[in-house]
């Protein structure tokens, strides 16, 4: 019972849009939400017929404003079709930013309890509603082919469909992503000394990190795989006088990183091509960053993808390995549908004892692994507050609809990092040497 039905009578209750008994004709938009909810709400609910439901001083309403939008939900139930009504703006969740949902989605899913409802109660719903509400509405323009209409494309994780991802995720906007990830034009997790840094303070940060655990020197040869618009190639030849090679599937940072390498002096040094990893050249590189590639390529392509960077490493050479990871090695690979399907079309996860199993495999030593799930919580609370404090700007760049994906996917992360329900890890690697006569240090020899 929702907090604005405590008072009524019973015959009172029977009607959550509160018409008077007896003069019941249709479903409501409150009949559903009752009907699909256990115990109080923990915010209010609208509907476009002007019922409603739950607290009325709640500080978050979610507004469902169209048929349109009860017909998203209804066809795609889960996290499907709320992302469908929200992102089409069918679906509204007043009393918090749309570039930070946050606070209201903790909420949501700390309190807020679905059921299903059974087959004579949903049929008598839908009769209520009218048969042309499970007629499943044209998706936002926003959202990914479904994985059966990608095959289209290629294979999963064939080069064609990896580079055509690829793009659907990255190829946005450059000034989009200036905006929300800052002058570090950073796309992965930061390290925070403290959680006053600032974001760049951060970013840095981890860069030093990972400089830092591949024990960079002048005059070595770095190369990073996925490496986004060029962070970890320029800060490795800036601050340490690397000469550095960085790849990605995107043309878009690919263009943007060599112009700001060119911007900062550092040609002839690094360097940023538009390539697959798989094309990435054959010689040995003394040090290898793979930093949030590994998201990409498919749990079951790690053996060929480890094997291919064990062969451009010097023998004395190390390997440091970041990515987002599941909290345990028995959860499912694949990402959920909003995940799928807005955001990261075929990406996929595994445990961190998945990926140090693998790194073993082919012939590589794991020297150090460490788990920054935090972090990546502080840095999407970070970007979160660019989005929102950028919104008009980040609007204009790639309109509403896309704005809205971004804002509910990293505040959806955020609360995921949190829960635990990712992780983070960064797992240190080097070549196997069967005469142990490549020492690596008995302690580490970077600054944690």
């Amino acid at each position: 019972m929702s907090l604005t039905e405590k008072h009524r009578t019973p015959a009172d209750r029977a009607d959550p849009a509160g018409r008077p008994p007896g003069r019941r004709t249709r479903t409501t938009v409150a009949d559903v939400v009752r009907a699909s909810t256990v115990g109080d709400l923990p915010v209010r609910i609208t509907g476009y017929d002007g019922s409603a439901l739950g607290p009325a001083d709640s500080g978050y309403t979610l507004a469902i404003r169209s048929e349109r939008g009860l017909s998203y939900l209804l066809t795609a139930p889960g996290d499907l079709g709320l992302a469908r009504a929200y992102v089409s703006g069918d679906l509204a969740l007043l009393g918090v930013h749309p570039g930070d949902p946050y606070p209201a989605l903790r909420l949501l899913a700390d309190e807020l309890r679905l059921r299903t409802p059974g087959l004579v109660e949903a049929l008598a719903l839908v009769r209520g509603l009218g048969w042309e509400r499970l007629l499943p509405p044209v998706p936002p323009p926003q959202e990914a082919p479904p994985r059966w209409r990608r095959v289209l494309g290629g294979l999963r994780h064939s080069r064609s469909r990896d580079s055509s991802v690829i793009s659907h995720h990255y190829d946005v906007s450059n000034a989009f992503y200036e905006r929300v990830l800052g002058p570090s034009m950073t796309y992965t997790c930061a390290v925070f000394g403290s959680p006053d840094d600032t974001l760049e303070q951060a970013q840095w940060a981890k860069y030093e990190l990972v400089a830092g655990k591949l024990a960079l020197r002048p005059g070595m040869r770095l190369l990073d795989v996925g490496c986004g618009w060029g962070g970890m190639v320029r800060h490795a030849a800036r601050e340490h006088g690397v000469r550095a090679l960085g790849v990605t599937l995107s043309r878009e940072q690919a263009r943007w990183a060599q112009a700001a390498i060119e911007k900062e002096g550092l040609t002839g040094l690094a360097e940023v091509r538009h390539l697959d990893y798989r094309d990435a050249p054959p010689g040995r590189f003394d040090a290898i960053s793979s930093i949030g590639l590994t998201e990409h390529i498919g749990v079951r392509n790690y053996p060929a993808y480890f094997a291919a960077l064990r062969d451009r490493l010097s023998p004395h050479g190390r390997l440091l390995n970041h990515c987002i990871t599941r909290p345990d090695n028995r959860a499912a690979h694949r990402s959920g549908a909003f995940i799928d399907r807005y955001v990261f079309p075929d990406g996929e996860l595994a445990g961190p004892g998945r990926l140090i199993g693998e790194l073993h495999d082919v012939g590589l030593e794991v020297q150090h692994a460490e788990n920054l799930r935090r972090h990546y919580a502080l840095t999407l609370a970070r970007w979160c507050a660019n989005l929102a404090a950028n919104w008009d700007a980040c609007v204009a760049e790639v309109g509403t609809g896309t704005a809205r994906v971004w804002g509910l996917y990293m505040a959806g992360a955020r609360f995921s990092f949190e829960r635990n329900g990712v992780q983070l890890h960064q797992v240190l690697a080097t070549p196997v040497d069967p005469t142990g006569e490549r020492p690596f240090p008995l302690r580490p020899d970077w600054t944690p």
